[in-house]
C-alpha cells in the first residue's frame, strides 16, 4: 500500500472530515503532518472574528497525524517564517512516504519540503489562490510573482486546483493541465444536509424568537464582519428593500460588527447574530431563504460558507469576486453579481419575494449542484493522482 504523506500547517474544520474519509478508503495509507505545533489545535484569537475561537467538532478522529516541532520564534501561519521544523524532512522520510502533498508553500518549512522531494518522489501541491486581485497589483509586482510562482511550482509533480479560477491561476504559473487534477473545495455535505424533525422544531421556535415570520423573505450574511467580506452590501440592500417583506440577518463577529450594528439601528428588519460554532451551522443557514456573499476581495479564494448554505438547500447570490462563484452558481440554484452592483440583486430578490415556487426551484437546484462537490471527488482525485505519477515516474 503507498504511503501520502499530508503537510498542512494546522487541523481545520473543512478538512479534518476529508482526511478521515481518505484513511477509510484503503488503497492508500493516510499520515498528516502538522506543521504549526501542538498548540495549534488549543483554542486562539481569530483577529478578523475578533474573537477566541475553539472549534466544537474533532479535528483529529480518524486518521494518522503528527504534530511536528516547530521552533519558529513567532509561530503561526499568519507569516513565512512562523512554521519552522528542522525535523519534518526526516520524519516524513522515516514514514516511508511514497507521495508528499503539500497544502501551502508559502511557509518556511513548506517550501524546503517541496525543494526536497523534488525529484526524489511525486510532489504534489494544494492551493486556492487565484488571479482576482491581479488588476490591484501594479504591473511589476505582478511579474515578480510570477518569476516567484513559476520558480516554486516547477518543483511541483501535481497540483489539485479546487475550482476554474484556481485552475487558470496554475496554468497561468507554469504548470499544464496534464500536471494539475480537479479536487474541489467541499464541506462536510452529509453533516450540513442531515435534517429531522427535532431539529426543525428548535429552528421554528429559533425564529420565532428573532421575530422571523413565515411570510418574511430572509436575507442571509454568514461571514467575517470585516472588509474583503463586504457585510455593508446587505446594509444598502436593505435600503433598496424597504419592503416589510424582507429580514436581514448577518451571522458573524468581526472589526465592521459595532460600526455595523450602529448603522442598522433604525431599521428593525436588520438583524444580528454572533459568531456561531460549527454544530449549529446547519440551522443557522436555514434561518435564511438566500444567501448573499458579496466579497470585495482581495484573497476571497473560494467562499465555503457558499458550500454549507447549498447543502442545506439554500440559494446562493455570490459576487464575481468571490473564487469559487463560477464554479458553484448558476440559474438553477442562484446568480453571480458585481459586488458593486445592486440592482442585479435587487431585482431578483425582488422576483423571489413575489414567486415562492422560484424560490422553490432555486433551492432544489442548490442541493442538486452542491453533489458534485463532495469529499469522495477529492478522494476520486487522489487515487487518479496516485495513477498518474505512477506513470510519470
Amino acid at each position: 500500500m503507498k504511503k501520502l504523506a499530508i503537510i498542512s500547517s494546522h487541523p481545520i474544520q473543512y478538512n479534518a472530515p476529508l482526511f478521515a474519509l481518505m484513511a477509510e478508503n484503503g488503497l492508500f495509507e493516510l499520515k498528516v503532518f502538522y506543521t504549526w505545533g501542538e498548540e495549534s489545535i488549543k483554542p486562539k484569537y481569530d483577529p478578523d472574528f475578533d474573537r477566541v475561537v475553539e472549534w466544537d467538532i474533532p479535528l483529529l478522529n480518524g486518521y494518522q497525524y503528527q504534530f511536528v516541532k516547530n521552533v519558529a520564534k513567532n509561530r503561526g501561519s499568519h507569516h513565512f517564517f512562523g512554521i519552522d521544523n528542522p525535523g519534518l524532512i526526516e520524519d516524513i522520510e522515516s514514514w516511508g512516504a511514497d507521495f508528499v502533498w503539500v497544502w501551502g508553500w508559502s511557509f518556511k518549512s513548506h517550501l524546503k519540503v517541496i525543494r526536497h522531494f523534488h525529484g526524489k518522489i511525486p510532489v504534489w501541491f494544494r492551493g486556492d489562490s487565484t488571479l482576482l486581485d491581479d488588476s490591484n497589483s501594479p504591473i511589476w509586482k505582478q511579474l515578480l510573482r510570477k518569476i516567484l510562482l513559476s520558480w516554486v511550482y516547477k518543483k511541483v509533480d501535481l497540483a489539485f486546483y479546487v475550482g476554474d479560477n484556481n485552475k487558470n491561476y496554475f496554468l497561468q504559473h507554469g504548470l499544464t493541465a496534464n500536471e494539475s487534477i480537479h479536487a474541489p473545495h467541499a464541506i462536510d455535505n452529509a453533516r450540513f444536509s442531515d435534517w429531522n424533525e427535532e431539529f426543525e422544531r428548535d429552528l421554528i421556535a429559533w425564529k420565532e424568537s428573532l421575530g422571523i415570520s413565515q411570510n418574511d423573505l430572509v436575507v442571509l450574511f454568514v461571514g467575517k464582519l470585516e472588509p474583503k467580506k463586504n457585510p455593508k452590501f446587505i446594509l444598502d440592500l436593505a435600503a433598496r428593500l424597504p419592503s416589510q417583506k424582507f429580514k436581514f440577518l448577518i451571522v458573524g463577529d468581526g472589526v465592521l460588527g459595532d460600526g455595523l450594528k450602529q448603522k442598522a439601528k433604525d431599521d428593525n428588519r436588520i438583524l444580528f447574530l454572533p459568531f456561531q460554532n460549527q454544530t449549529k451551522m446547519p440551522s443557522v443557514y436555514r434561518l435564511g431563504d438566500v444567501l448573499v456573499l458579496p466579497s470585495l476581495g482581495p484573497g476571497e479564494t473560494w467562499g465555503l460558507a457558499m458550500n454549507e448554505a447549498m447543502a442545506c438547500g439554500i440559494p446562493i447570490l455570490g459576487s464575481t469576486k468571490c473564487g469559487g462563484s463560477i464554479d458553484l452558481i448558476d440559474d438553477s440554484c442562484g446568480l453571480i453579481f458585481d459586488p458593486k452592483d445592486f440592482n442585479s440583486v435587487v431585482k431578483k430578490l425582488s422576483v423571489l419575494a413575489g414567486n415562492p415556487d422560484a424560490l422553490a426551484n432555486l433551492k432544489a437546484g442548490a442541493i442538486k449542484k452542491i453533489q458534485h462537490f463532495g469529499y469522495e471527488k477529492i478522494v476520486d482525485a487522489v487515487i487518479e493522482g496516485i495513477h498518474r505519477s505512477r506513470q510519470i515516474n
